[in-house]
């Protein structure tokens, strides 16, 4: 195998292999190119290439071209796994919970049909892990949804541990009642159950820290809020003892076929050399080149790992790497209205939600500089910091005058719930009361929120909007959301969250006579009240309004009309789309081919969404810190009012804004 190739291709035991990385950074192409190569390479071999990413692009990336046939393709559904999970356990589990605990069969049912080990994500992966077990594929490819979602994904294991520790509370006063009235001290077939799924648990976790068998690949491009979040996921990756030996900087201008093509080489050297002095470890750094056409079909995909080429350290210059002189926006929007008080940006991963949410909420701020702005982050992989070029964390922070960030952690937040439940159950077992077997029952009480749902960390953070609603601390939020799938999901999840709870109330009425839980129990209802208020607020157009963002690829374009349409069936109003990262006119090859092809999708665009304002964003070398933000939010927008139509009024504490090429 030549050097000149990741070493993946010619690691003969290699049965499982892992794309990540942040979203919109080529992740579904490198995984689909991956199959196909190595399927090709060893065609006496079975491979399988699989999507766990809820907004699947797998099949989009191939274009309709069906692979050889030792290569299968599945994008991954979760729900039928978790079907096929419950009718052939559930009854032991109902058995086991029905002989450990005081809860009866109502109670049992609703909670296991709850809490099971990997919705979502969870389940695909915990779906995989089996297939490599039985070594169904002698190779699995995988494309995994966004760097936050994909590290959920390899904590699977401790999460099952978490729920098998239930299961053996569960357990434990069964197997005392057998010992003390049977004489019988052996394991029974729930035992046996149990211990089967404990030993495939540590042969998983054995897996994820096979470097000959299992890989991780982190991609990336060479802008500094992906190097950021692929660094933090390498460091997490290590962290995890799992191996990540090459990692790939995707889409980089190589040779300047102009002015602005050299330009971009030099910006994406800088952040190539940040991202090898974060490495730590032995790691393979390759770089993909920018193709000028998309990458999808089998031509474009079976040449993509041809343009490969190993990066190493070298001296870079920042002279020069500022904002240039070059066309910014076709057709800039409306302002929000002065009545919307929310405004949320969505879209695929890496299409820059962040940055233009952050150049909007300095806009607004400008704009409205009675109001109180606060610009909102609550997904798994925060960027605001970084975009921002500012200090954010979960207390919102002043960045400007009128203007605040805050970035909430959704694990935080769940582990605030948990803190609460146990101090509520510690009060509750220290007190006279006939109704618990202390030895079993109180052990199974203290581990039922290691089972709550996954999801309900991020859907408690989004709900925490509300307290700075409630407390009338801020006028206008903008929202920067995590990417289509997860925030259609995210959208979606309150009923789930809302059965969960309904689940744990029925729980406490009915045992309310020995189940009091005071503090956990107003925490609980704080949550359903704050999940029926929340819909009620994104889904009313005169305070709510949601700006799809997309650029000018074909999979963008499917992944913007899922998010429409989602977002039309739980009737939350989308009135605009910014089509982000379009390619400026240029004298170059590169840049006109780039333009040819998007112009194709931007009629798409057009066509798909014919009653919906369209904005146009042209690529900047680099879009980061309050004067580059507030030089793009002047472009993004129409002035709100006509005083605001010359670049006389600024945003407090900086200078007047240049408005270049409109």
């Amino acid at each position: 195998m030549s050097q000149r190739m990741p070493a993946f291709f010619d690691r003969q035991g290699l049965q499982l292999l892992l794309f990540g990385g942040k979203g919109g950074v080529g992740k579904t192409t490198c995984a689909t190119a991956a199959a196909l190569r190595m399927s090709a390479l060893a065609p006496e071999r079975s491979w399988l290439l699989v999507s766990t990413d809820p907004a699947h692009s797998v099949r989009d990336s191939l274009a309709g071209y069906v692979p050889p046939g030792n290569l299968e393709v599945l994008e991954f559904d979760a729900q039928p796994s978790i079907a096929r999970f419950r009718e052939r356990n559930g009854p032991a589990l109902r058995e086991i919970a029905a002989a450990g605990t005081f809860l009866d069969d109502e109670d049992i049912h609703r909670f296991l049909s709850l809490a099971l080990p990997g919705l979502d994500e969870l389940m695909a992966f915990f779906e995989i892990a089996s297939w490599v077990e039985a070594r169904r594929y002698d190779c699995i490819v995988v494309d995994t949804a966004p760097s936050g979602h994909t590290l959920r994904q390899l904590a699977m294991p401790e999460m099952t541990r978490r729920w098998l520790g239930m299961l053996e509370a569960l357990l434990a006063k069964r197997r005392y009642m057998r010992r003390v009235f049977n004489r019988n001290a052996g394991p029974d077939r729930l035992d046996l159950l149990v211990a089967e799924w404990k030993s495939s648990l540590e042969r998983t976790e054995n897996l994820l820290r096979d470097a000959a068998r299992f890989q991780c690949v982190p991609v990336t491009i060479a802008e500094p809020l992906a190097i950021h979040e692929t660094l933090a996921l390498y460091r997490e990756l290590l962290s995890r003892k799992i191996p990540v030996s090459e990692l790939v900087v995707n889409r980089l201008h190589f040779d300047g076929g102009c002015l602005a093509c050299s330009a971009a080489a030099s910006v994406e050297q800088v952040q190539i050399q940040r991202l090898l002095a974060g490495i730590e470890l032995p790691c393979s750094v390759w770089g993909i080149e920018l193709f000028a056409e998309e990458v999808r079909g089998p031509e474009a995909l079976s040449g993509f790992w041809d343009r490969a080429r190993p990066l190493a350290p070298q001296p870079v210059s920042t002279a020069g790497l500022g904002l240039s002189r070059q066309p910014a926006v076709l057709h800039p929007a409306a302002s929000p209205s002065p009545g919307v008080r929310f405004v949320l940006f969505a879209g695929k991963g890496g299409v820059g939600k962040t940055t233009l949410s952050c150049a909007t909420a300095l806009r607004m701020s400008c704009d409205f500089p009675g109001k109180r702005v606060l610009l909102f982050s609550a997904g798994p992989a925060h960027s605001l910091s970084t975009c921002l070029q500012a200090e954010v964390g979960p207390r919102p922070v002043e960045i400007l005058p009128g203007l605040s960030a805050v970035e909430i952690d959704a694990k935080a937040e769940f582990e605030k719930l948990k803190t609460c439940y146990a101090q509520d159950l510690e009060r509750l077992l220290e007190s006279p009361s006939g109704g618990f077997d202390l030895v079993f029952d109180s052990v199974v009480l203290e581990r039922m929120m290691d089972v709550a749902p996954p999801g309900l960390d991020e859907v408690m953070a989004l709900t925490r909007i509300l307290e700075f609603v409630a407390r009338d601390s801020y006028d206008l939020f903008v929202l920067d959301c995590a990417s289509t799938g997860h925030l259609i999901r995210l959208l979606e999840l309150p009923e789930l969250i809302n059965q969960w709870l309904k689940a744990f109330f029925n729980l406490l009425l009915k045992y309310k006579c020995i189940l009091r839980l005071p503090g956990f129990t107003e925490r609980l209802v704080g949550i359903s009240r704050s999940l029926k208020k929340l819909r009620e607020l994104l889904r009313n157009p005169a305070t709510s309004v949601l700006y799809a963002v997309g650029i000018p690829t074909q999979m963008a374009l499917d992944e913007t009309k899922d998010l429409v349409a989602a977002c039309h069936r739980m009737g939350i109003a989308v009135p605009l789309v910014f089509l982000n990262l379009m390619t400026p006119p240029r004298n170059c090859g590169l840049c006109s081919s780039l333009r040819r092809r998007e112009r194709l999708v931007v009629e798409d665009f057009r066509q798909a969404f014919l009653e919906t304002q369209q904005t146009l964003v042209y690529k900047q070398p680099e879009i980061a810190g309050l004067e580059q933000l507030r030089r793009l939010g002047w472009r993004l927008y129409r002035p709100a009012r006509p005083e605001l139509a010359t670049p006389e009024l600024a945003v407090p504490g900086l200078a007047a804004p240049e408005l270049v090429g409109l």
